[in-house]
């Protein structure tokens, strides 16, 4: 991207540093083949102006060239982007939560800033109790954390960070904290699992799942990670038997734990495969009232796309031959790659192959916490299926 090549008539006096493109989008999110090249004094984690292949202004981005994505365009058009651009937009986002969703009467565990969605491409973070979670994936993101982090303390009232720069988490000797969500209580371990072992864009969506769930009713959570759906429904309704089954030994020790803070120690865990749970239940002839689906990402890349279109097939086959005729049925995906149409095809010609139906009567994501932009679509990652099976 440094490599001297001709750049537009004029270009010596734009402001520097600067990067031109080759081609244009508005997704903020600028690849390295977009990119035609950059003046030699961008930096990583340089604020940049950034001009399309004609030589004309196109906005102002952070440049980090060692990146998957070299380039993040915060503002697109004439007006330049200053770091007081950052505070307005951080702030808009704690506002957002803390002020018109008044997230904190309901939980102290919820997404703070949602990267893109946000306006602050390259950064995640989300709160939990009062430590704060953070990822970053750009070295114009890392660079400002020691800025921006303390302004979100004071914002917050949280106290603590545990930070991940480019999906490497940094060593931390925090303390698990607990957190309440609808009522509801959780440990969150930040030493160990998935992120945080906590996935605060399910909240809205556990508590109507539980909200379905009628009395006496056999639950059953496949892929159950630490128990959120679980543990909700365990302690929100009143089923008749509640079973948590993951491959992870340490998620199902959390969720045993997450259980026992609500004293809802009956629910029965199991550490197993879903895929070998499932097909033994199927061969067993066990049936669930209600259940619910939330498997791991199987569909990360365009080069696994066949491989995750199957995996999601077979498993969604197999849990919706677990449901009575008439029983609830939950499917997730948090994919990025397919839209809610793709998925529903999917999870349709896996109920087909087993000679059932699905009534579908809601779509869901995650919660207003986690805001999409328009040009930003993939960001909405997260995809629910609510159906009655026949």
């Amino acid at each position: 991207m440094r490599a001297a090549r001709s750049v537009p008539d004029g270009s010596e006096s734009w402001p520097t540093p600067w990067v031109l493109l080759r081609t244009i989008t508005f997704n903020p999110a600028i690849f390295p083949a977009m990119i035609r090249t950059a003046s030699p004094d961008a930096k990583a984690g340089s604020l940049v102006s950034v001009y399309d292949k004609e030589g004309k202004h196109f906005g102002s981005g952070v440049y980090d060239p060692k990146a998957r994505i070299p380039l993040r365009i915060f503002r697109h058009g004439d007006e330049p982007v200053g770091e007081d651009y950052f505070t307005s937009a951080l702030e808009r986002a704690v506002d957002w939560r803390l002020k018109l969703l008044k997230l904190d009467a309901q939980t102290n565990a919820y997404r703070v800033v949602n990267s893109d969605g946000d306006g602050v491409s390259g950064l995640v973070v989300d709160r939990y109790g009062d430590v704060l979670s953070v990822v970053s994936t750009h070295e114009g993101v890392t660079q400002r954390l020691p800025v921006w982090l303390p302004m979100l303390h004071a914002q917050l009232g949280t106290k603590q960070e545990v930070v991940e720069i480019e999906d490497k988490a940094a060593a931390t000797n925090l303390r698990p904290v607990k957190i309440t969500e609808n009522g509801v209580r959780f440990e969150v371990d930040f030493s160990t699992g998935h992120k945080t072992g906590f996935f605060c864009d399910q909240r809205e969506n556990r508590l109507k799942f539980a909200k379905l769930v009628q009395p006496g009713m056999r639950v059953l959570d496949l892929c159950s990670y630490t128990g959120g759906f679980a543990v909700t429904v365990a302690t929100l309704a009143e089923p008749g038997e509640v079973t948590g089954v993951d491959l992870d030994e340490k998620a199902i020790a959390q969720a045993r734990r997450n259980g026992n803070l609500n004293q809802k120690s009956r629910i029965k865990w199991v550490h197993a495969d879903a895929f070998a749970y499932a097909r033994q239940m199927m061969q067993n002839a066990e049936k669930w009232q209600a259940l619910v689906l939330d498997p791991p990402k199987f569909l990360d890349g365009r080069e696994e796309e066949f491989e995750g279109r199957r995996k999601y097939e077979d498993l969604n086959r197999l849990a919706i031959s677990l449901v009575e005729p008439g029983g609830l049925f939950v499917t997730c995906s948090c994919s990025g790659l397919w839209n809610m149409e793709e998925f529903e095809r999917v999870v349709t010609l896996a109920a087909h192959r087993q000679n059932r139906r699905l009534q579908f009567f809601d779509r869901t994501g995650a919660g207003a916490d986690h805001p999409v932009m328009s040009n930003s679509p993939e960001g909405r990652y997260l995809k629910l299926l609510w159906a009655r099976v026949y």
